[in-house]
C-alpha cells in the first residue's frame, strides 16, 4: 500500500520559513515517479507550487519563484520544499503528489497546514 506522509507545517510570521518533507513507502523505485507540490485554499481548485522530475528538473509557480526550493533524496524516498519569504497568501494545506512517469498512476498525501500570521 502506497502512502505519502507530508510533516513540517505549522504557523509561522511573515517573512519566516519552514521546510516540509513528504516520505514515501509502498513504493518500490521512487526515482521513477515525477514529484510534486500544491496546496489548496477552502473552496479553491488545488494548485501547483513547485515539482520535481525523477531526474531532478524542478518547476515553480511564479507566485513563489526565487522562495522556496523543492528537492529530494532518493534513498530516503523523501521530498521536500523548503520556504522562505513567507507571506500571508502562502496559507494553505500543502498536499504532496507522486506520478509513475510509466503508468500515470499517482497518489496524494493527507496534506499539511501552513498558516503565515502575524
Amino acid at each position: 500500500q502506497v502512502q505519502l506522509v507530508e510533516s513540517g507545517g505549522g504557523l509561522v510570521q511573515p517573512g519566516g520559513s519552514l521546510r516540509l518533507s513528504c516520505t514515501a513507502s509502498g513504493i518500490t523505485f521512487i526515482s521513477m515517479y515525477d514529484m510534486g507540490w500544491y496546496r489548496q485554499l477552502p473552496g479553491k481548485q488545488r494548485e501547483l507550487v513547485a515539482a520535481i522530475t525523477s531526474g531532478g528538473r524542478t518547476n515553480y509557480a511564479d507566485s513563489v519563484k526565487g522562495r522556496f526550493t523543492v528537492s529530494r533524496d532518493n534513498f530516503k524516498k523523501t521530498m521536500y520544499l523548503q520556504m522562505n519569504s513567507l507571506k500571508p497568501e502562502d496559507t494553505a494545506v500543502y498536499y504532496c503528489n507522486a506520478k509513475n512517469r510509466g503508468s500515470a498512476q499517482q497518489f496524494w498525501g493527507q496534506g499539511t497546514q501552513v498558516s503565515v500570521s502575524s
